[in-house]
């Protein structure tokens, strides 16, 4: 079936994300992953060639890790390239501690940028310190037209070391390095909000373009280091991939999920999952979840009962109706 219908959504507001909310939701028996993103690249096709008279062509998929490593963030804009680099092991070793004692060292190329004055660079070492981005300082290297550099440690690292991080970076003469780090994911998130602000400034996020991907192999849970336990990074009744089922009894973390999120120009317009459809998979589940067998049958007892019938592998997916209608728009 599928239903539009309005929604409350409890949880954080956001700007692009209001209590009540209008989805296109559809739920099917006797599909795989496969069958949803066929059919669901259609229906977004469909949507764009009637409404904005433009033809999709590619849908291209990106796995969660590879989201979270080149962009540091699961809903990529991928309108513009500005792709993470790694540059950690040409850093250690020259007494530079900020380095040498971060776990991750990493940075993006902005091209054309090298004229950037002090007081640009300054206002993006302000922009990655506000609270809500939380980096500690930025490091930046020009790359001149004569094929020197300048660089914000040039007291550490020589014109050798920083030519070897220009060219593990892809940069060209006239080229900006702005580097950040510290630990891993949170370093991650923090030159997210950086690559857009500079695809803000460089007019690379152009609301005429329309760059669409499927975000796949979600991890199934994720730990939560404030109440030292296993949440569900979906829901709880998203299913694993079969060959990651035996990591769930020592490896929790390295679990794949059948989840799948559509994701255009940046923004998550719609996300779903291939569910659970067997009693004992779904018991262990709320296991790791920390729920005892009295608490999970109060809860789910229906649902489990419901599973001594028979139930066909069935999954989902629903769409933000709001989010396409702004994206359609050209609005935030």
């Amino acid at each position: 079936y599928f239903q539009i219908v309005k929604c409350f959504r409890d949880e954080d507001l956001r700007a692009d994300r209001q209590p009540e909310f209008t989805q296109i939701d559809c739920e099917m028996s006797f599909v795989t992953q496969e069958d949803i993103l066929n059919t669901f690249e259609g229906l977004i096709r469909h949507l764009f060639k009637m409404v904005k008279g433009i033809d999709l062509v590619s849908f291209p998929r990106m796995t969660y890790a590879d989201a979270m490593k080149y962009y540091g963030s699961d809903k990529p804009d991928t309108r513009f390239e500005m792709k993470f680099t790694d540059i950690k092991e040409l850093t250690t070793g020259k007494g530079f501690q900020v380095f040498d004692g971060a776990e991750t060292v990493v940075g993006i190329c902005a091209k054309g940028c090298a004229e950037y004055t002090r007081k640009q660079v300054d206002e993006l070492t302000e922009f990655v310190k506000r609270p809500q981005i939380g980096a500690k300082g930025l490091v930046y290297v020009k790359c001149d037209q004569d094929g020197s550099f300048k660089s914000s440690v040039d007291k550490f690292y020589g014109q050798d070391d920083l030519k070897k991080w220009a060219d593990k970076m892809g940069a060209q003469k006239g080229d900006l390095l702005l580097i950040l780090s510290g630990e891993d994911v949170k370093t991650r998130k923090a030159l997210n909000e950086l690559r857009l602000e500079m695809g803000t400034r460089l007019g690379l996020r152009d609301k005429d373009k329309y760059s669409v991907l499927w975000v796949v192999d979600f991890p199934l849970l994720e730990f939560g280091e404030e109440d030292q336990r296993w949440f569900a990074m979906h829901h709880p009744f998203t299913s694993p991939k079969p060959e990651d089922i035996p990591y769930l009894e020592n490896d929790p973390g390295k679990v794949r999920a059948n989840a799948y999120d559509m994701v255009i120009n940046g923004v998550e317009v719609g996300g779903g999952s291939i569910r659970i459809h067997d009693r004992t998979l779904q018991a262990k589940m709320f296991e790791i979840l920390g729920f005892t067998d009295d608490e999970a049958r109060k809860q789910f007892g229906f649902l489990m009962d419901a599973f001594e019938y028979g139930a066909p592998p069935h999954g989902g997916i629903a769409f933000g109706f709001d989010r396409l209608c702004s994206l359609f728009g050209g609005v935030d």
